[in-house]
């Protein structure tokens, strides 16, 4: 009798396990957007070069973190985390919505995406930096508008990032660097949204937003 109960107990523990296993993938396979939290990299669909930041400032203008364009896929640089406007507070695994106002945090140095009314150092369009402090809080300079079709941030649709203070759009100039950045790619501010200011969300760590308390999530290679 206990024998029976026990490989009863069993087989539904099994049971549970597999179900769970069947819930997850099927969550990866529906995990569509980009949501609050995620860790990803951008790539521009015109120039197939990913948005990247390092420890090296510019030489002019603003004499801020420079931002770039790499087309390396492994750089660890590359890496940004979504995160809501400076004050405000977004929700672990929501997805964002087409119309959001967001910040781009790049994670191996602390600083967030940001522009303002300086000249890029090889286009003479405007320049994009990275900003903050020790803590990672800069200002409303790092405020980028989600620009895209439909209700949110679906993760294999292109999208455009419209800066809140200027209305400039994120673009790649097609223009290389040489030292100490050689061969990587200025990324400028542009006034229309046309040429070579479309990304789209690669390589990343995408928050499920029906885990998002259990703290699960869909892994893709970073």
């Amino acid at each position: 009798m206990y024998s029976s109960h026990r490989t009863t107990v069993s087989f539904l523990v099994a049971l549970f396990s597999i179900a769970g296993t069947i819930n997850f993938i099927e969550a990866a396979r529906n995990n569509r957007h980009v949501t609050c939290g995620t860790v990803l990299k951008l790539v521009n669909t015109d120039y197939k070069v990913r948005l990247h930041s390092h420890d090296v400032k510019y030489g002019t203008g603003s004499g801020q973190q420079s931002v770039t364009a790499t087309e390396l896929q492994e750089d660890v640089n590359s890496h940004w985390a979504v995160k809501a406007a400076t004050g405000k507070h977004c929700e672990r695994g929501e997805p964002v919505k087409c119309g959001d106002t967001i910040r781009l945090h790049h994670l191996a140095t602390n600083k967030n995406l940001h522009s303002h009314h300086f000249q890029s150092p090889l286009s003479g369009n405007q320049e994009i930096s990275a900003y903050g402090d020790e803590h990672g809080e800069g200002d409303t300079g790092d405020h980028w508008l989600v620009v895209c079709s439909g209700d949110s941030w679906v993760r294999t649709n292109p999208v455009r990032l419209q800066h809140i203070d200027t209305d400039m759009y994120l673009g790649v100039s097609g223009r290389t660097f040489g030292r100490p950045i050689n061969g990587q790619m200025e990324v400028i501010g542009l006034p229309n949204p046309y040429s070579g200011t479309e990304w789209i969300a690669a390589e990343g760590l995408f928050i499920h937003p029906t885990e998002k308390d259990s703290g699960a999530h869909v892994h893709t290679e970073l």
